[in-house]
């Protein structure tokens, strides 16, 4: 847990006022928080943020105990994924706001109904070790002839992003269980997250793999002997969606940070970070291709939310992990 108070805050507030407080809970990684907490309280001075940052498993656990003892603590929540905001929705946990923002914005990346909204785009792709004996360009070569015992990816039991493209690619027409049943068929590994992923087809361990894009391309900026592809047949994605708790203690501060994280200021701090943009036209990280060159596959939270103990159950038996 980690809790900030804005540095010199004071000096920004009119005399005798006192500033608001804004409660965040975030999943972001602590220097991404921090920055995003800076830049929202250099233009809003009158506004303070006190932040909590933990994984986004964790947070929930947290939140849940506060929920059930009636006692919620953040105003705002931005983590890793719209499954888990889709559910809060359900549940009656978020308020809707219908942020100005979203005008710029592709309707696929937001509640309908203003519950929650995409901050950035994270999408899982193909890496591939550099040794390895041939570079795949689609999902579909990794289910081909040679890739026996080749193959490493994340585990939708461990990890949600892994979770969310297993939901995607199953529901693609093209791809469906057939795909896994022969990655299963073909010994692929199972296990943990994106980051030990990497690290066995960076080590040459595997020579193929599945993990989310900027993990594998910062590292490649460093050197590593690994290449990233988008895959033909496009790829899932998580998006850090960004909602307002219906507790909310202070709405209107909760407003202003949703306008701000989807704002073109907040964008491009999105970028700067590495990451891709859930707003279009603010340019992309170095070292991506162009929005354009991305095909999204599609993705429904809602239903990836009703079939989520299904398809785990059904990974756990075909690839036999719990």
């Amino acid at each position: 847990m980690k809790l900030r108070f804005a540095a010199l805050l004071a000096l920004a507030v009119p005399f005798g006022a006192q500033a608001e407080t804004l409660t965040l809970y975030t999943s972001q990684p602590n220097a991404d928080a921090q920055q995003t907490v800076d830049a929202f309280e250099a233009a809003n001075p009158g506004i303070k943020v006190e932040w909590v940052r933990d994984g986004t498993t964790k947070l929930m656990a947290r939140l849940t105990a506060e929920i059930e003892a009636g006692a919620a603590q953040p105003d705002v929540l931005l983590i890793a994924d719209s499954v888990t905001m889709e559910g809060m929705a359900q549940q009656g946990q978020l308020l809707a706001y219908k942020s100005p923002e979203a005008a710029a914005y592709d309707p696929a990346l937001y509640s309908a109904d203003g519950y929650y909204y995409s901050t950035k785009v994270i999408t899982t792709g193909i890496v591939y070790n550099t040794g390895a004996a041939k570079a795949p360009l689609a999902w579909a070569d990794l289910a081909g002839e040679g890739m026996d015992d080749m193959i490493v990816m994340p585990s939708p039991l461990y990890s949600g992003a892994a979770l969310i493209h297993l939901a995607t690619l199953t529901g693609n027409p093209d791809l469906g269980w057939g795909f896994y049943e022969k990655l299963a068929a073909e010994h692929a590994r199972a296990e943990g997250g994106n980051g030990g992923t990497f690290k066995a087809v960076a080590s040459g361990e595997k020579p193929y793999g599945m993990v989310v894009d900027y993990m594998a391309i910062r590292n490649m900026a460093k050197g590593s002997p690994v290449k990233f592809v988008f895959p033909a047949e496009g790829v899932s994605y998580v998006t850090e969606p960004v909602a307002i708790m219906s507790t909310a203690k202070n709405v209107p501060a909760a407003e202003k940070f949703v306008d701000f994280v989807l704002s073109e200021k907040g964008q491009k701090l999105v970028v700067d970070m590495g990451y891709i943009p859930a707003r279009p036209g603010m340019g992309m990280p170095e070292g991506f291709p162009t929005r354009e060159e991305i095909k999204l596959m599609a993705f429904d939270p809602a239903a990836a939310l009703k079939n989520a103990e299904a398809n785990k159950a059904r990974f756990s038996e075909l690839f036999g992990v719990k």
